[in-house]
């Protein structure tokens, strides 16, 4: 007995051998019936001929059996009700005379009609009656079928008000009552900005990466309270870090640093593969290998897992396959301004289910194109999404794949419709960013979105929690002078991680509402180092040690003294300090090398006064050489002790009458 969409019809299924089937269906008021037949066919390709049966008369013989049935069945289950309960749970008396009644009309020996008035929609009543909850008159859905004995009206009272009291006992919490901020860990990373953050899908594992290079790997499950990572890498030299992201599976970690080639690693930080660079002196920049500027973003495909995207100032957004180790682009797209020159993308992002890719641009446009198709052309399209010159951010798509929300680099923050793309749903402004690397994400309920804002010296960053209709704020964290780059919500973990400008990654969550994650570390007490205590040495006393070993202790400091006297070197007298330029390999007090000392003497000699007169110079040794002669005098003492000089011959007077000519020259 089935009932269905109100009607009552009874299916039977008589199974003769394996060669053939007969099925009947019966439906009131009219009867269909169905016969299948299932032959086979023999060796000659012949068919054999079906059976015969008598259809009426086997109708009349399972109408009547099913109708035994279904009355004892319901006797019974009135007896064991009675028996265990007290109560008689089933049809009223009338309705269980109307149902004999109607049990007799419908058998195949007496035929009888009803006295009452029935419209013509209504059907004959076949098998057991009704439990009084589902009379003819009850408004029941029809999809809906109560399986069993009804329940006592008493209990199916309390039941319904039980229900109502725990619909008006349970409010709808708020917002602000979500957000999981009632504690707080810091972790710290370095003294310089913490660019990048990456959890992976389980919510094991946190990376960070910032302005130091240095990318961080932490263990929820293998730290303790004193919050150290496991392990430090730098990945990409002096290139400071934009963008991590895990994988779908959380395998693989894709680094987009300041550089033009990307890299993904394993879980533990070992490289799998870095992209390759493309050729700088080549215009089309679809015909290289791989970019030739700095990169600017990067994301991996939520669906297929092997692939993922980078977007780089050399005007391309470029898609990778892991399996062909980054030798070459899988695709590339090339973003146009509204003249078709080339345009540089600051922001890419997939959407949730794989289909759309987006590329936020330097013109303040956003494009999408559709993966399913080529990347030649574009889906869809905004030039005036934010201002021209200025870098957008960040672009994030809602859990439920209808809402984009934009991050700009004029202080706003924008939600579009995916439905109707032409002008924001909602406009936040007033939100300073100094950052081109500022986030905005969904909740994991897909009811407000999150977005810091940045401080120069003085001040205070916060983390804002926006109402996805309205973009009011909802509740916010402040984080003391210190800028809120990154954020994230885990959905799994409902704990939200911030990178913040002072070198830190905070971490918030409520023992309440989140699980596991950085409550795995909190509950461990930190390990005692084991250091190891350097013993000074000692004596050892031995009394009844031999006499070879023992050491005497010396009454006197005299025997010391001279012992150390004949030392060498223990007995060497310290150097005097130098007062000239240095000698026996020491240098004075004028210069470290020998060239500076006669630079500084032929500065401070005093100026010779025979400079400009040579014979003076050298007259004012005369004297001296002739009181005390050295060189000539001693040398001819003996042989030539006079001297002998050459007589002076006075000229004659010479003739006047010559002529000028003919006097002889001197």
């Amino acid at each position: 007995k089935v009932r269905r969409s109100g009607k009552e019809s009874i299916g039977i299924d008589l199974r003769g051998n394996s060669k053939s089937c007969i099925i009947y269906h019966f439906e009131a008021p009219c009867i269909k019936l169905l016969v299948l037949e299932m032959a086979e066919m023999n060796n000659d390709a012949s068919k054999k001929k079906a059976r015969t049966f008598d259809f009426m008369e086997m109708f009349k013989e399972a109408k009547q059996t099913a109708l035994e049935r279904s009355q004892g069945k319901f006797e019974d289950d009135k007896n064991s009700a009675i028996a265990t309960e007290g109560d008689v749970i089933g049809p009223s008396p009338s309705v269980s005379q109307k149902s004999s009644k109607t049990g007799d009309d419908l058998g195949p020996s007496k035929p009888q009609k009803s006295n009452e008035v029935e419209s013509d929609d209504e059907e004959d009543m076949i098998g057991p009656p009704l439990p009084p909850g589902l009379t003819k008159g009850s408004k029941t859905s029809e999809e809906e079928v109560e399986i069993g004995p009804p329940l006592p009206p008493s209990t199916s009272a309390s039941k319904a008000s039980d229900d109502e009291d725990d619909e008006e006992d349970e409010p709808e919490e708020s917002l602000d009552k979500k957000i999981p901020s009632s504690h707080e860990i810091s972790l710290d990373h370095g003294s310089k900005a913490v660019s990048a953050l990456a959890l992976d899908p389980a919510g094991a594992r946190l990376v960070t990466g910032g302005h130091d290079f240095i990318v961080k790997f932490w263990d929820f499950a293998g730290m303790d309270q004193s919050l150290q990572s496991f392990r430090n890498i730098k990945p990409c030299e002096s290139h400071h870090l934009n963008q991590l992201q895990y994988s779908a599976t959380g395998e693989m970690i894709l680094i987009v640093a300041a550089n033009s080639r990307a890299k993904v690693v394993d879980r533990d930080g070992f490289e799998k593969l870095e992209c390759a660079k493309g050729d700088p002196y080549i215009v089309d920049m679809a015909s290289t290998k791989g970019h030739t500027a700095m990169l600017n973003g990067g994301s991996w495909n939520p669906k297929v897992r092997e692939e993922f995207m980078t977007c780089s100032n050399d005007g391309t957004v470029r898609l990778w396959d892991v399996n062909a180790e980054g030798k070459k682009h899988k695709n590339c797209i090339k973003p146009k301004s509204q003249q078709g020159r080339k345009l540089v993308p600051t922001a890419c992002a997939y959407s949730n289910d794989g289909r759309w890719v987006a590329a936020a641009c330097q013109d303040g446009s956003i494009q999408m194109w559709d993966h399913n198709k080529n990347f030649v052309n574009v889906a869809m399209i905004n030039r005036g999404c934010h201002m021209n010159g200025t870098d957008t951010s960040c672009l994030c798509f809602s859990y439920d794949g209808q809402c984009l929300a934009s991050r700009g680099g004029d202080d706003t923050l924008k939600l579009w419709d995916m439905r109707n793309f032409k002008k924001p749903l909602k406009v936040r402004e007033n939100l300073i960013s100094y950052y081109t690397v500022t986030d905005c994400i969904f909740s994991p309920n897909d009811r407000m979105v999150l977005t810091g804002t940045s401080v120069k010296k003085e001040g205070d960053g916060k983390l804002l929690f926006l109402d996805r209709e309205s973009l009011d704020t909802v509740s916010e964290i402040t984080v003391a002078e210190s800028s809120v780059v990154r954020c994230i919500w885990h959905p799994k973990l409902n704990q939200i991680v911030i990178g913040c400008s002072d070198g830190k990654a905070r971490l918030f969550y409520d023992p309440e509402k989140s699980h596991r994650g950085a409550m795995l570390c909190m509950v461990k007490q930190p390990r005692k180092s084991k250091q190891v205590l350097a013993l000074a040495s000692q004596q050892i006393i031995t009394p009844y040690a031999l006499p070879m070993f023992k050491e005497t202790k010396s009454t006197s400091t005299k025997k010391f003294e001279e012992k150390v006297r004949k030392d060498p070197i223990r007995s060497k007298r310290p150097d005097l300090p130098m007062t000239g330029p240095g000698e026996g390999g020491r240098l004075g007090v004028k210069g470290a090398t020998l060239a500076q000392y006669v630079a500084q003497s032929l500065v401070k000699r005093k100026p010779d006064k025979y400079e400009n007169d040579p014979r003076a110079a050298i007259l004012r040794h005369a004297k001296e050489a002739a009181e005390n002669p050295f060189w000539i005098d001693p040398a001819y003492k003996k042989t030539q002790p006079h001297k002998l000089f050459q007589e002076e011959e006075k000229e004659e007077e010479e003739d006047t009458d010559e002529p000028v000519w003919k006097k002889q020259k001197i």
